[in-house]
Parts: structure tokens; C-alpha cells; sequence
């Protein structure tokens, strides 16, 4: 497939990644595509999947039909039979995952559905790939929005959005993951649904320490109100451009992160509240927390463009550098309206 052609209904999928949200995905592509490939890199994930129809370890209750779907602990054969590659693994662990990989991306449509932040290189997933394997941005594409798996792999109403820097590319896309639950909308805003994808996690956290630490709704409701402010004040001024930030894509994944009780986000900012170290509440998550990484590299990124970001500046004080939890939540009420 080049970049000039159109993708349609034979254009074939793969997800890359075998946690919650890549198994959900499988699930939502394999119901419309003849077959998906799928990179496993655990053994014995890749072996139940191959004999039993179903992930072990996430989700295990999703049967999925084996014909429909194509486990390989093969990265470059995967990408090789694809022709839209769906990313679904922790943004920690991404480097990792595409080690192997030596098939080339270019003729290639990459979709995140990741919302983190790759460490240490202060990029977004986006950005990240563009660069590593030298892409254009016409070849990448986010799929994102109020999402936990737990509901999208059994079938609850969701909505979600498929986003990509051409809206003819978008739409294309949009049928693969179509099903009569999911409710589909488009846009072309890849700078501020990643970031604001990024951001939630942060203020998760936030939602989760004040939490533990005590507070109650009414607090609860006028810092979301200020999460969301911060977040648009961040877009708006690093990366202006026509957006709404009251969709479902930016304040819904932002709710949705804050207030839910799969949001793994908000569960570790509940065991600092609660009085847990950050070192040890870590060790109790039984999933990576994409906030914990992103709010280090979101401050990094702020040093260039100095916007006042308060919650993050908390939440980045409690979590690395030991500060109390108490007192700086305490501290950001002062600065809340």
C-alpha cells in the first residue's frame, strides 16, 4: 500500500501488544476483519491464544475465534502482512516492544491508541515514531477517547475517536473498529487529543490523592473544573488551533480517567493518599499507571513554554521529589477557583 493509495475494506489490520486495551482492540477489529494479526511477545499468552481463543492474563473472559485472529511472537512477520499497524503497549515499554523490528514502515498506517508519553525522550508516541523511523505525519493516526477495556471488550456504549492529520484518512479507518457500540467521531487535531490523552493520567492522579487524602465531591468537582482549564490552557497556548475541548475525546477521557473505578490513574494517586509511599504503592499496581512517567516528561516539556500548570506541579512534588501529599494539596486549594 503507498501513501497514495486509499485504504479500504481489504487494507489489513494488526495490533502490537497484548495487555487490556490491545485485547480490547483485537476484539473490536477481529468482529469486522477477516483476520488480525496480533504481536505477543509473552509465551504464555501467545499459546492460550492460539489453543483456547483467549488472553490468560488480561480480560481472560473475552473468547475470541481463533480463525479471526493471527498471535505471533513474530514482530517483523506481523508487520510485514499488515497494512495499518494499531500500537497498543505502555508508552514505558515501547522501545522495547519494536526493538525487533527491522521491516520497514514507510509504506505503512500507524495508529496510537496509547495515551502516554515515551520517557527519557520527552516525546509523545506521535512524535516519538515520527522521528525514530523517519515518517511523515500523514502516516500516523490516534485512536482514543473514553475507553476503559473492561467495558469496550464487553460491549458497553462507548464513544471513541479515530484521529489523523487528513480527515479522508480518519474516515477510512473509522469502519474497522465500527460496531453497534461503539459511536465513532473524527477529527484532525493530533497535537491536542495526544496531549490531552497524556494529560488525564496526570490529573488522575491529582483525583486520586485528594481522594485518600480525604476530600470529598464538592472539592472533587472544582479541581476536575481546574484540570480541565489547565489542560486547554496547555493546548491552547503550546499548539494553538481550532479545537473543542468540551468533546468527548479531551473532557470525556479526562472524566471518565478521574472519576472511574477501572482507572488505574486514579488507583495510584489513592494509595499515596492513603499514606502509601510512591515506591511501594508502584510495586502494588498490577498495571503500568501511564501518569506517573507522563507527569516527569510533561514538566520537561513545559520548561520551553512556561505555562502555569499547577495540578501538574503538585502531582510532580508528591511523586518525585518525596514532598507531602497533604501539604501540597493543601497548598493547591489556594490556587483553585
Amino acid at each position: 500500500m503507498s501513501m497514495e493509495c486509499k485504504i479500504d475494506t481489504d487494507s489489513r489490520c494488526a495490533v502490537i501488544g497484548y495487555g487490556s486495551w490491545a485485547t480490547a482492540l483485537v476484539k473490536l477489529l477481529s468482529g469486522n476483519e477477516p483476520q488480525v494479526g496480533w504481536y505477543v511477545r509473552n509465551p504464555e499468552v501467545l499459546e492460550t491464544l492460539r489453543t483456547e481463543g483467549r488472553n490468560p492474563r488480561y480480560l481472560s473472559d473475552v473468547e475470541f475465534d481463533r480463525l479471526r485472529i493471527a498471535p505471533s511472537d513474530n514482530l517483523n512477520a506481523v508487520v510485514r502482512e499488515a497494512d495499518i499497524l494499531v500500537l497498543a503497549v505502555p508508552s514505558a515499554y515501547l522501545k522495547t516492544f519494536l526493538e525487533p523490528l527491522t521491516e520497514s514502515l514507510a509504506d505503512k498506517i500507524i495508529i496510537s491508541a496509547i495515551k502516554g508519553i515515551v520517557p527519557d525522550d520527552y516525546k509523545t508516541v506521535v512524535e516519538y515514531l515520527r522521528d525514530r523511523y523517519d515518517l511523515s505525519y500523514r502516516q500516523l493516526g490516534l485512536f482514543t477517547g473514553p475507553s476503559h477495556a473492561e467495558e469496550v471488550s464487553r460491549g458497553k456504549l462507548s464513544y471513541l475517536t479515530v484521529v489523523c492529520p487528513e480527515m479522508e484518512t480518519a474516515r477510512a479507518i473509522g469502519p474497522k473498529f465500527a460496531t453497534p457500540y461503539i459511536r465513532l467521531s473524527y477529527s484532525t487535531d493530533l497535537y491536542g487529543i495526544e496531549y490531552a490523552a497524556i494529560l488525564k493520567n496526570i490529573y488522575a492522579l491529582a483525583v486520586g490523592l485528594a481522594v485518600g487524602l480525604g476530600y470529598g465531591d464538592n472539592f472533587l468537582a472544582v479541581l476536575i473544573a481546574n484540570c480541565a482549564d489547565e489542560m486547554t490552557r496547555f493546548l491552547d497556548e503550546t499548539y494553538p488551533a481550532e479545537r473543542n475541548t468540551r468533546v468527548s475525546a479531551y473532557l470525556g477521557d479526562l472524566l471518565v480517567t478521574c472519576y472511574s473505578s477501572y482507572s488505574r490513574n486514579r488507583r495510584l494517586g489513592l494509595l499515596v493518599g492513603h499514606g502509601c509511599t510512591v515506591k511501594s504503592a508502584l510495586n502494588e499496581m498490577t498495571m503500568i499507571a501511564e501518569g506517573y512517567f507522563a507527569v516527569d516528561c510533561i514538566r520537561h516539556i513545559n520548561f520551553r513554554h512556561r505555562v502555569d500548570m499547577p495540578i501538574v506541579e503538585m502531582v510532580y512534588d508528591v511523586f518525585y521529589c518525596n514532598a507531602s501529599a497533604r501539604r501540597r494539596m493543601r497548598e493547591l486549594t489556594e490556587k483553585l477557583f
